[in-house]
């Protein structure tokens, strides 16, 4: 089974900040289960907005949510281990092109 070695969210803080979108006005409204989850909304940037900007595929956009969210719904564990079964997926997908 592989584990995946995720690096403290500190090394990328810089990276992030530079994508947080001029548009924050989903900040501005109150918990949207929706639109705009708390579980997704909190800090400087929408766990969306930072995906569509990347231009993350499906399962790199995966583990970014999961991994967002971890702690701020339900089970943390689990939602690490979402997160750890779309990076493996992923990575088995690169594999499988680079052959």
């Amino acid at each position: 089974m592989l584990t995946a070695i995720v690096p403290r969210p500190s090394v990328y803080s810089s990276e992030i900040m530079q994508t947080v979108p001029k548009d924050m006005s989903h900040k501005n409204v109150a918990d949207d289960p929706v639109n705009h989850p708390s579980h997704y909304t909190y800090g400087n940037i929408e766990c969306i907005d930072y995906i569509e900007d990347k231009g993350f595929d499906f399962c790199l956009g995966n583990a970014v949510k999961y991994i967002t969210r971890a702690g701020h719904k339900i089970d943390a564990i689990e939602d690490l281990k979402k997160a750890i079964f779309y990076i493996n997926r992923k990575i088995a997908q690169l594999e499988r092109s680079s052959t």
